[in-house]
């Protein structure tokens, strides 16, 4: 027989439940944009404004040096100077052209946009290459999810394999899914957040901690922009660097989205606010799974002790009213 049947509780009682734990997740998310607010305010307010009295300071300094120069001449200079930046050109030494728009930093930005990180260090200014950025990104971004979501699942195929072959040997199951998933957590930071950081130190000058701040903004898809590969024109960058930068970028995504996903499953887990069905007594009653037999009969498995996940519970149409029982306790 199965055990005793939960009753539902009624539908205000459901609702009342769902509002509170939104508001608890609203202030919480508020709180927490409130203490990002303060700390980068603290950090970064008073550097920023040492930084534009020592720009104003040398530029006075200079007007001073230079009588030949007024105000509006230099500030025309300067604006020049900052669209032939954001244009991709240099006025450093004798170079001209980062190379930006060639063959090799068009793909990366290509790569840079369908997966939205938008460094925001170089656009499009031509109306035809607006307009088809407008197009390749409608396309692309929901093709770079599919891609993404498929490496996702084949990560985790490999995951779930190994996790069964350290079962096979031996090893308890519990523990082998754990030792399993470890490997990927810490294979993934050796791969795509402890390494590259040397690659980029080498190619780019950076120091070892830019090099991992690049990286997990890159992978986050955050993109500042205040760091981005292959723009110093001192430097000389060979073909095969952005190529495999591209290729980082796209399966480290797939990766930090695992971990990510692993995250909000464990922040998710149901049974913590409220729960919509409960028990007639406060023991643990076994949960029993239902399905028709052979000649229209409902048979039942073996029970198991506790409430049983979301899901697991399947009650057939088909069946009288008399044999469904009520799920085990779940969250709203």
């Amino acid at each position: 027989m199965p055990g005793p049947r939960a009753r539902p509780v009624p539908e205000d009682r459901v609702r009342g439940c769902a509002v509170p734990s939104t508001l608890l997740l609203l202030l919480a998310y508020l709180a927490y944009l409130a203490l990002g607010t303060g700390v980068f305010w603290a950090l970064e307010g008073r550097a920023a404004q040492d930084s534009s009295r020592s720009f104003q300071r040398d530029k006075w300094e200079l007007l001073q040096n230079f009588t030949c120069l007024d105000g509006p001449a230099l500030d025309s200079l300067i604006r020049d100077i900052v669209q032939a930046y954001k244009s991709g050109a240099s006025l450093l030494s004798n170079t001209t052209s980062m190379g930006r728009w060639e063959l090799v930093g068009s793909f990366f930005f290509s790569v840079s946009t369908i997966t939205t990180i938008g460094y925001g260090n170089l656009s499009p200014h031509t109306m035809a290459a607006r307009l088809f950025c407008i197009l390749f990104a409608l396309m692309g971004i929901p093709l770079n999810l599919v891609v993404l979501n498929r490496l996702g699942h084949l990560m985790q195929r490999a995951v779930h394999s190994c996790a069964r072959r350290l079962g096979g040997a031996g090893q308890d199951p519990s523990k082998a899914q754990w030792l399993a998933g470890s490997g990927a957590l810490l294979s993934g930071l050796l791969l795509f957040l402890l390494l590259p950081p040397l690659l980029f130190s080498h190619m780019e000058g950076w120091t070892y901690s830019e090099g991992f701040y690049f990286s997990f903004i890159t992978l986050s898809t955050v993109g500042f922009g205040d760091y981005v590969i292959g723009m110093n024109p001192s430097r000389r960058y060979p073909v095969w660097y952005k190529n495999t930068v591209s290729l980082w970028i796209l399966f480290g995504m797939a990766w930090l989205a695992l971990i990510i996903k692993l995250i909000l499953s464990l922040l998710e887990t149901p049974g913590g606010l409220c729960s919509c069905y409960h028990h007639s007594s406060k023991e643990d009653f076994p949960c029993w799974r239902w399905r028709q037999g052979p000649h229209g009969e409902p048979e039942s498995h073996a029970p198991q002790q506790g409430c049983c996940p979301e899901g697991l519970m399947e009650i057939r149409h088909h069946l009288e009213p008399s044999t469904q029982s009520a799920g085990c306790g779940m969250d709203s």
